[in-house]
């Protein structure tokens, strides 16, 4: 290694009669990189003709555009993809005030929407408390179904169809409510659960994308900004239904969203490309960075057998479930109830509950993208060790939350320090993006997208009991339910995060690493 930052390999291969030789010049600023790479070389010294080319044809990271990039547009895409999904998801959160006759356990009058409402444009409908939880949660059921499958079938089929089509049948079910409200509560459950089937395809497969277009030290930023619209959906769907609502009638509230995402399905197919090396319009530079860095990454467009054994008995694996399982518990909670909590407790109009509810969206946006970030600066700079980051992340992602929840519970007793604490309560959970959000694959990239279906079914399904047990504890609980259905989330908050702290990995895991043949 040379002083000045630069260093030279050589490789000697004993099993020919030649020698083989790399020369290479690499900047210091970059060590990480070059690091992994000379760690990669050694280690191969008998059998690396094939990487030694390779690595020859990497390009700096220096040299090749961010943000005016191929890969970042995509990831700008799937984040309209996932404001639209999140719009069509949570659009039933603030619509619902304006649906029915009572939002308030026990039969309590709406007395926030029922100037509002005209029967020709704005239906009403006299659905229990009960049955609004099962409504809200019931589009789980079909995300839950379909997280296994499509983490598995990602690896085989095309992800351009599989994206494409899940989200245009998501829209055409979003288009189909108000007519099935119009035929009872029961319809709009199985509308809502077959519209949740396709959305858990989109929300599954998407992430496998980044397998073949993501370079390891832009994972991060790439992944929470795409997932970032998951966030940024609900802000832009609470801050607008309130208006389209009062003017328009809450049907066009489907409307609207079910044909923005017909249209965003449509252009998918036109314009995304699985691989890199297919894309017409990237550039060679761009091109040749991101195959060259991912050199060494599985294809996902093999079949290969699944470790289910070793899988159950990871407990890496199982840590980053548990967290998963606290984390949707949490944020759905938190996304699906707020604009009731602001009705319950701010007495609020449904314009001004839509702009209050939107806020801690706005900012758990924010914070996502800048998890994300920061969790590559520090990787990228050496600052702290994977599983450090991975950790720390997870930590402001779980604690946070809990503890300004217990400021909005005691120490929110006027309007404005209702809405800052319930803000950050909403908000910080965003942190999550840059820990076990992308841990699976940094512990297994190989099953990535079989793994993330079955961590995202184990999440969802705290999603679904969270919403479920709101409900149920809102009809039971005329006093304090408010006060319960927080503890309980703080709870599970806490007690995943400390098995997290003492059993977490960042380390590709043994049952994960590819096989190589041995040759004598």
């Amino acid at each position: 290694m040379r002083e000045d930052g630069e260093y030279q390999l050589s490789l000697w291969d004993d099993c020919s009669c030649g020698q083989a030789s790399l020369h290479r010049t690499k900047r210091n600023h970059f060590s990480v990189l070059n690091q992994g790479i000379e760690n990669k070389l050694f280690s191969k010294k008998k059998n690396n003709h094939n990487t030694i080319m390779q690595v020859d044809n990497q390009v700096s990271p220096g040299k090749v555009p961010y943000f005016c990039s191929v890969r970042y547009g995509i990831a700008v895409f799937l984040l309209l993809c996932n404001v639209i999904i999140m719009s069509q998801r949570v659009c039933l959160s603030l619509t619902m005030i304006a649906m029915v006759n009572s939002t308030k356990p026990h039969g309590l009058s709406n007395t926030s929407t029922k100037e509002l409402q005209d029967n020709i444009k704005n239906p009403v409908y006299n659905w229990s408390t009960e049955i609004q939880g099962i409504m809200l949660s019931s589009i789980f059921y079909g995300v839950l179904i379909s997280q296994i499958p499509a983490g598995y079938l990602s690896g085989i089929y095309s992800l351009k169809k599989m994206i494409g089509f899940a989200l245009l049948l998501s829209s055409l079910f979003t288009l189909l409510l108000p007519l099935a409200a119009e035929f009872g509560e029961i319809l709009v459950i199985i509308c809502r659960v077959i519209k949740g089937l396709f959305q858990g395809i989109t929300l599954t497969t998407q992430q496998v994308i980044w397998i073949k277009w993501a370079p390891p030290l832009e994972l991060g930023r790439l992944t929470a900004l795409s997932l970032s619209g998951l966030l940024l959906g609900p802000c832009i769907v609470l801050l607008i239904t309130g208006f389209i609502c009062d003017s328009l009638g809450w049907p066009m509230v489907f409307y609207i969203f079910g044909a923005c995402g017909c249209a965003l399905s449509v252009l998918w197919f036109i314009l995304f490309y699985e691989d890199p090396k297919d894309h017409p319009f990237i550039s060679n530079r761009e091109k040749e960075y991101i195959t060259s860095a991912l050199t060494q990454q599985v294809s996902s467009s093999t079949l290969i057998k699944v470790p289910i054994k070793a899988m159950l008995k990871s407990t890496p694996l199982w840590v980053i479930s548990l967290c998963n399982f606290a984390f949707f518990w949490s944020n759905t909670f938190l996304s699906i109830y707020t604009p009731i909590y602001i009705d319950y407790k701010l007495h609020v109009d449904v314009e001004e509950n839509g702009l209050l509810s939107s806020l801690p969206h706005l900012f758990a946006w924010i914070f996502a993208v800048l998890a994300g970030y920061m969790a590559d600066i520090f990787q990228t700079r050496n600052t702290f060790s994977l599983v450090t980051i991975r950790k720390l992340f997870t930590s402001l992602g779980l604690l946070l939350p809990s503890l300004f929840s217990l400021c909005l519970l005691y120490l929110s007793s006027s309007y404005y320090a209702t809405i800052i604490f319930l803000i950050l309560a909403n908000s910080t959970g965003s942190f999550a993006m840059g820990g076990i959000i992308i841990n699976v694959l940094d512990i297994a990239p190989r099953y990535y997208g079989f793994l993330r279906g079955i961590t995202n079914v184990i999440g969802l399904t705290g999603g679904l009991i969270a919403s479920t047990v709101t409900g149920i504890i809102l009809s039971e609980d005329a006093e304090s339910p408010w006060l319960k259905i927080f503890l309980l989330m703080i709870a599970n908050n806490m007690i995943s995060l400390i098995f997290y702290l003492i059993f977490a990995k960042a380390e590709v895991q043994e049952w994960a690493k590819e096989r190589q043949n041995t040759y004598l």
